[in-house]
């Protein structure tokens, strides 16, 4: 049990962002998965449009250390790749 003011202060803290941390990765997500979506329907202009909403997202997740730089950076790769192959 946390004995020190700081210590107990984190653990009240660490269930607030555990939520908002959720929250970004759900939303997260979602956006990756409208672009799954698109490239299975084969619609290279909605492909298009949601890998650009989801591109920022990503970097914000990196920004905010949800998400390891490299681990965005190989994701968003194989999914432009996926997408410049839809011809």
């Amino acid at each position: 049990m946390a004995n020190t003011p700081q210590a107990k202060k984190r653990i009240r803290r660490n269930g607030r962002r555990t939520v908002i941390n959720k929250n970004r990765v759900s939303q997260i997500r979602t956006k990756i998965k409208a672009v799954d979506v698109a490239l299975e329907a084969g619609d290279k202009q909605a492909a298009t449009e949601a890998l650009a909403a989801a591109q920022p997202e990503m970097a914000r997740g990196v920004a905010k250390g949800l998400f390891h730089k490299n681990t965005v950076a190989r994701k968003f790769s194989r999914l432009t790749k996926k997408v410049a192959a839809l011809g």
